[in-house]
């Protein structure tokens, strides 16, 4: 099984919601206006540190730099993989000023945590980015190479904890089982432990409490760069220009490409009006230098597209998960 996988990985969706979660006033969407929106919020499903609440907090400040939006918010909503946020946004039907941040995790999470609330019921706005997976250790550990780890796995793949900072289903959870798969170990024989976010999953990490983390390489570019963590390898195609010297699994001799993304949706039933605003809001969004600049910063691919295109993208990647998640026996 050779995933170039589009359900891959962990992923945006630059939610908003509050503890009263108003539905929005259309008098304040500026829509036409030429103005700035304003009262935009948005929704992070997991915990603080992650790849979702930077991505967040990244596009959140690009809008109010560049004017395009004034007095976003943006605040934490975690549990169960993102399926708490997202009840939240589908709860919140009609609400236009909420939009939450998801990705390829939620959309694992809605199976394995048998979420009512669904990713179908919500309006697709944008998907954002796409992004490597990474397979990474702690400064002191003794594997220096992707080959050096692989072995020490096969040989005791129960007793080697992978961390990754999504619940099963999710990018971090499917990128060591198709590693598994990939160097000839039974995905159920992986020993996974799963973090609530980049945020959680760090400090396991650096505390030796798993023997390596799996996650999207963006997550751990600072840690990288003090010397605390050390990257084996990326889960690219190509070599990725933010880790020049560091090689791809298919560079290192494992026939694996994996890749995450991240997206933003927003409840069901809200105005075209509304929709509209986000939607335009996020476009100019990425058509900013600033955006751009943030895009070379963390590593990120641009992979932009909005509404409907974003929709039917969505929907095959219900689709893929589930089959795999199946196969997994993690899904009926």
């Amino acid at each position: 099984m050779r995933p170039m996988l589009w359900v891959t990985t962990a992923v945006l969706a630059l939610v908003s919601a509050t503890a009263c979660g108003a539905t929005a006033d259309k008098s304040d969407t500026n829509a036409d206006s030429g103005k700035p929106a304003t009262g935009l919020r948005l929704m992070v499903p997991n915990a603080a540190g992650g790849g979702y609440d930077t991505t967040a907090r990244v596009a959140a400040k690009v809008m109010e730099d560049a004017k395009i939006a004034t007095g976003v918010q943006v605040f934490n909503l975690p549990g169960a993989g993102g399926t708490v946020g997202l009840q939240r946004v589908v709860n919140e039907k009609g609400n236009g000023k909420l939009a939450m941040q998801m990705g390829l995790g939620v959309v694992g999470a809605t199976y394995t945590s048998k979420s009512k609330a669904t990713l179908t019921q919500t309006t697709p706005i944008a998907k954002m980015i796409e992004e490597a997976g990474a397979i990474v250790v702690p400064k002191n550990s003794p594997y220096k190479t992707i080959g050096d780890l692989v072995t020490a796995w096969k040989a005791n793949p129960k007793g080697m904890a992978v961390g990754g900072g999504s619940s099963p289903g999710g990018p971090d959870h499917l990128l060591p089982m198709q590693l598994a798969q990939a160097v000839g170990i039974e995905p159920k024989d992986v020993n996974f432990v799963s973090y609530d976010g980049g945020g959680e999953l760090l400090p396991a990490l650096l505390g030796s409490k798993i023997a390596f983390g799996a996650s999207g390489f963006g997550e751990f570019l600072d840690q990288v760069q003090s010397g605390q963590v050390r990257v084996l390898a990326v889960t690219s195609e190509q070599p990725i220009e933010a880790l020049k010297d560091v090689p791809t699994l298919k560079g290192s001799g494992i026939d694996l490409v994996f890749t995450n993304w991240r997206g933003i949706v927003a409840p069901p039933g809200i105005s075209e009006t509304d929709k509209k605003v986000w939607i335009d809001a996020l476009t100019k969004m990425h058509d900013s230098a600033e955006w751009k600049s943030e895009l070379e910063k963390h590593g990120w691919t641009d992979a932009f597209v909005t509404g409907d295109e974003f929709g039917k993208f969505l929907t095959d990647q219900d689709k893929a998960v589930a089959d795999i998640l199946t196969k997994l026996g993690l899904a009926a």
